[in-house]
């Protein structure tokens, strides 16, 4: 069996990936808040644990794997978005808005990331579907003297876990200083995070034992992936206590960096006081941030960009895809028009190697780049060596291994139409460059067939030289005034 080695940030070593029971491994990554569309940096973590779970399936069996993702779907943004609809005249109540606002998104989400040729995960819950479990939940924690009631709030004691802040390498009094905490004079301690608040009226809300409110952000993440990860596993018989020596753990857990504190650090304090003999999960994994053009995505520099804004501009999915894996996943990405060219270039050469071809074997050099702490970018690099070798089975193998030229995604790249004249033009100016390009090779001079190459990349057409043959293509943006320029310039030099 392959052996996968993953970096810990719980324990900041790569470490040889053992799971707790090979027969069901387990993973949890935090999904999104569906307010809005999902930005680029949103998109990072779905390819990047996706590709994980591709690996997970092809060294443990797809059916060996169970991997949830998250839909939060109670938020104060959420709120927000259905309350401005209604202040613009949607004379619907609230509880409708907010209802059809998050099926919107997730519609959307849903859209974008298959765009993206990710793999839905075994469970995508909403927080809404948990909060029974969620109130169980806090509960424990209250009679445990981990968390207390105040003014029909929940809130957990943070210096009630010794280990809280272990994650992070931080200690809760340095957190303190300059901390972003909500400041409330009910808090025990200004550290203390809510478990569960209060809702008005026209808020969403659930009664429980602190009255009518909603669960705080962190605890839904706890109970989610306890209950689909643990208690049901247990509950389904695909899930064994023999040889388990912490319940209530299950294998990785992943997301962004900016998730690290305090949301997955309250995650780990919150359901290891809840579930004393657990440590919750044992590996900790985290892409790091994505930039635009070497800056900060922010819409007051204006270059923020949603997945569906790309998909509108004209940037195929896979070549999104092909962006995000050329960076590994505990880098920084930077995303640049240069690298998003590059990728569409790269891609439709190899879909026209692999049209009409039947994918053979993935190649264990793809394997073992990946196993390798999700070395992505080294895979990327074996794919390269396979096209270069005309290994074109095993390219598009490895290729759909890595959710790459798969079937119903290439149209972007199929060949561009060109009318009879046009076409006549390009065999025609296809037979004078090999001619010129066949003196070129005696005489040495390659002037005229320089200026040939770029006379036809300005017509949008590209020219692929090989040894033994020239081939003209043609792009997507074919420029046919352009192609009849060439042909009236040549016949008029002769």
């Amino acid at each position: 069996m392959t052996e996968i080695r993953l970096t810990n940030g719980k324990t900041r070593r790569k470490e040889v990936f053992a799971p707790i029971d090979p027969k069901n491994v387990r993973m949890y990554v935090c999904g999104p808040t569906v307010y809005d569309r999902a930005h680029i940096g949103n998109a990072r973590p779905v390819v990047v644990f996706d590709t994980l779970f591709r690996l997970l399936r092809h060294v443990y069996g797809a059916d060996h794997v169970t991997y949830v993702r998250n839909f939060t779907d109670v938020d104060d943004k959420i709120n927000a978005t259905a309350l401005a609809r209604q202040q613009a005249g949607d004379a619907r109540p609230l509880e409708v808005l907010i209802h059809e606002r998050t099926e919107e998104t997730i519609r959307w989400y849903h859209d974008d990331m298959d765009a993206l040729g990710a793999l839905r995960p075994t469970h995508e819950p909403r927080a809404t579907a948990y909060i029974p479990q969620m109130i169980a939940m806090i509960e424990t924690l209250i009679d445990g003297g981990h968390a207390y009631a105040a003014n029909g709030h929940a809130l957990f004691r943070v210096r009630s876990y010794k280990d809280y802040g272990a994650l992070s390498g931080r200690s809760v009094d340095d957190m303190i200083a300059g901390a972003r905490v909500e400041v409330a004079p009910f808090k025990e301690d200004p550290m203390d995070f809510v478990l569960w608040k209060p809702s008005s009226g026209d808020e969403p809300g659930w009664d429980s034992p602190w009255g009518r409110g909603r669960p705080g952000w962190h605890i839904e993440c706890s109970a989610m992936a306890d209950d689909l990860l643990w208690e049901r596993p247990m509950k389904e018989g695909r899930l064994s206590m023999a040889g388990l020596d912490h319940p209530h753990n299950f294998d990785i857990h992943g997301g962004g960096l900016d998730l690290q504190f305090p949301h997955h650090e309250n995650e780990i304090a919150q359901s290891c006081c809840a579930h004393p003999e657990s440590g919750f999960a044992n590996v900790w994994m985290h892409n790091e941030m994505l930039q635009v053009e070497g800056k900060k995505m922010s819409k007051s520099l204006g270059n923020f960009f949603t997945v569906r804004d790309l998909l509108d501009q004209g940037y195929p999915g896979e070549v999104i895809r092909m962006v995000y894996l050329g960076t590994h996943y505990s880098k920084p990405m930077d995303w640049t028009k240069e690298k998003a060219t590059s990728a569409r270039k790269t891609l439709k050469r190899w879909r026209e190697l692999t049209r009409d071809v039947r994918a053979g074997q993935v190649q264990q050099e793809i394997i073992s780049a990946l196993a390798d702490d999700l070395n992505t970018s080294r895979a990327i690099s074996e794919l390269h060596d396979l096209a270069a070798v005309g290994d074109v089975t095993s390219l598009l193998a490895s290729a759909q291994f890595l959710g790459l030229l798969q079937p119903g995604f290439g149209a972007w790249a199929a060949p561009a139409p060109v009318d009879g004249a046009t076409l006549s033009y390009l065999i025609e100016i296809q037979a004078w460059i090999t001619a010129c390009r066949n003196k070129a090779m005696k005489t040495k001079n390659f002037t005229p067939v320089d200026r040939y190459k770029a006379q036809l990349t300005a017509a949008g057409v590209e020219v692929r030289m090989t040894k033994e043959s020239v081939t003209l293509v043609p792009s997507e943006m074919v420029n046919e005034a352009g192609i009849w320029a060439i042909t009236r310039n040549r016949e008029a030099e002769e």
